[in-house]
C-alpha cells in the first residue's frame, strides 16, 4: 500500500502539482496543526501549514511515504489549478439535492460549451472532479455553490484528494483524458469576485441603496452590451447575479432588470431567446439565494 500511494504522489508531483501527506484511509492532513506546533524544524520561523509545506521533491515525497501509507492531498493553489467539484445527491445527503454533474453540464449549455473536456478524477462518494490549469498571475480562490447548486471549487487555500488515494468508501480514480485544459474564459469570469464598485454599501438609507442600484444596473447593461464573442453568454449570466440581489432587496423591479439585460445582451449579438433563457435561471438563483441571506439575518 505504501508503494501504491507512494507511486500516486509522485505521479502528481511529476505532472507540477504540490503534494502532502493525508492520514491513512482519509482525506484529512497528516501534518500537525498550529497548536501543536514546536516551531522547529520546517516551522523554525513560524507554523507553516500544509498549502506551504506541500512540496513536489521527488525526494521528499520518498521520505514521506516510505513510513506510512499516506493518501496523497494535492494543494490546488501552488499547483496552479482549479478544481470543479461536482458533487452527487447523496453526498449532499439528500435525495432531492440537486447532481452536480446535471447542473454544471445546463451551466456549460447556456454558456454556448461542451463541458470541458480535461483530465478528471472519481472520487470516493461517486462525484467528480474536474482539473483545470488557471493563467498565470491570476489567483483563484475556493467557491460553495457559486458556479451552480452543487458544483463547488477548489483553488488557493483548498486542497482534493489524489486520484490513487483510498478511503473506506471506495477509490479515487482517474477516469478520462490524461491532459489538464487551461480553465475557460467563460468559466473564470463566472468565479472572479464581482468589482468592489458593485458591492452594496453596508450602510445605506433606502434612497440612497436605490440610487446605487440604478448605478449598478446601468453599469452591468453596458459591460454585457461591449462583451466580446465567446464571453458574452457568460457576462449576460454574471451580470443578472450580481442584479438580482437587488431585485431581492426590493431596490430594483424584476422586469427593468431583465428588460435592461435582455437588450444589452441583443446588442452583444446574443439571441432573444439565448437572452431569456440565462437570464431566467441566473435571477432566479441570485433572488433566491439573496432573500435566504436576508431572512437569515
Amino acid at each position: 500500500m505504501n508503494e501504491h500511494l507512494m507511486r500516486a504522489a509522485l505521479a502528481a508531483a511529476e505532472r507540477g502539482w504540490y503534494v502532502f501527506p493525508l492520514r491513512p484511509g482519509t482525506k484529512r492532513p497528516a501534518l500537525h496543526g498550529e497548536a501543536a506546533c514546536t516551531r522547529t524544524g520546517v516551522c523554525v520561523e513560524g507554523h507553516r501549514k500544509w498549502e506551504q509545506r506541500s512540496t513536489t521533491d521527488l525526494d521528499r515525497i520518498r521520505a514521506t511515504w516510505s513510513t506510512g501509507p499516506f493518501n496523497v492531498g494535492i494543494a490546488t493553489g501552488p499547483s496552479g489549478l482549479l478544481v470543479v467539484d461536482l458533487d452527487t445527491p447523496e453526498h449532499k445527503g439528500s435525495s432531492d439535492a440537486p447532481d452536480g454533474s446535471a447542473t454544471f453540464g445546463a451551466l456549460c449549455e447556456r454558456a454556448g460549451h461542451a463541458v470541458p473536456d480535461t483530465y478528471r478524477v472519481r472520487t470516493a462518494s461517486g462525484g467528480t472532479h474536474l482539473y483545470f490549469t488557471t493563467p498565470p498571475a491570476v489567483r483563484m480562490s475556493n467557491t460553495q455553490g457559486t458556479v451552480a447548486d452543487s458544483v463547488d471549487t477548489r483553488a488557493w487555500g483548498g486542497y482534493v484528494v489524489a486520484a490513487g488515494s483510498i478511503t473506506p468508501t471506495g477509490a479515487y480514480e482517474p477516469l478520462c483524458a490524461s491532459e489538464t485544459a487551461c480553465l475557460p474564459s467563460w468559466l473564470q469570469s463566472i468565479l472572479q469576485p464581482a468589482p468592489k464598485a458593485l458591492v452594496a454599501p453596508s450602510v445605506a438609507v433606502v434612497g440612497q441603496s436605490r440610487r446605487y442600484a440604478d448605478v449598478a444596473l446601468a453599469a452591468e447593461t453596458r459591460n454585457v452590451a461591449a462583451a466580446q464573442v465567446g464571453e458574452r453568454e457568460a457576462a449576460l449570466f454574471r451580470a443578472a447575479r450580481a442584479l438580482g440581489r437587488f431585485v431581492a432587496w426590493g431596490d430594483l423591479p424584476r422586469h427593468v432588470v431583465e428588460q435592461a439585460l435582455q437588450g444589452g445582451g441583443e446588442a452583444a449579438g446574443l439571441s432573444a431567446s439565448e437572452c431569456r433563457s440565462t437570464l431566467r435561471s441566473a435571477l432566479d438563483w441570485s433572488i433566491a439565494h439573496n432573500q435566504r441571506r436576508r431572512d437569515a439575518a
